[in-house]
C-alpha cells in the first residue's frame, strides 16, 4: 500500500494534478507512514533519461490511479477495497518497471521533486514535451 501511495503521489506531483480523488488513500498512507521511519530523499542528480522515464511513467500512473480510484469507489467492504488496492499497486509497479526505472528510483525521484521545485518544473516540462511529441506522431 505504501508503494502504491508513493507512486500515486509522485505521479500527481509530477503532472501538477489535483489529489482530491485520492484523499482517502493519502489519509491511509499518512497513517501508515506515521508508523514507519521516513526515508529522506537523497539530494541526487538524476540523469535526463531517468527524469524522462519518471515523467512517462507518471503519466501512465495518473491514468491507472484514476481508473482504480473509480473502481475503489464502486466496491464495498474492506476486503474488496484491499483487493482493488493490491491490483492497482501491481499495475503501477509494472508501469514503472516498463518505463525502465526501478520502483525505488521512481520513488526517490518523486521525493526529490517534492523537495526541489526546480526539479519538479524540469520534470513537468519533460512531460509536456513528451505529450506534444506523442500528439505529433499520431
Amino acid at each position: 500500500m505504501q508503494r502504491m501511495t508513493a507512486l500515486f503521489s509522485a505521479a500527481l506531483l509530477s503532472l501538477g494534478l489535483a489529489a482530491t480523488q485520492a484523499q482517502a488513500q493519502q489519509d491511509e498512507a499518512a497513517a501508515d507512514n506515521a508508523e514507519q521511519p521516513q526515508a529522506t530523499a537523497p539530494a541526487q542528480d538524476f540523469s535526463d533519461d531517468q527524469l524522462q522515464q519518471f515523467a512517462d511513467a507518471s503519466k501512465e500512473i495518473a491514468v491507472i490511479a484514476q481508473d482504480f480510484t473509480q473502481q475503489l469507489q464502486a466496491v464495498e467492504g474492506e476486503e474488496a477495497q484491499m483487493e482493488v488496492r493490491k491490483e492497482a499497486n501491481d499495475v503501477m509497479v509494472k508501469a514503472v518497471q516498463d518505463s525502465g526505472l526501478e520502483v525505488d528510483t521512481f520513488n526517490a525521484i518523486g521525493k526529490a521533486i517534492q523537495q526541489d521545485p526546480e526539479l519538479m518544473q524540469r520534470v513537468q516540462e519533460m512531460a509536456k514535451v513528451s505529450a506534444s511529441t506523442e500528439d505529433q506522431s499520431s
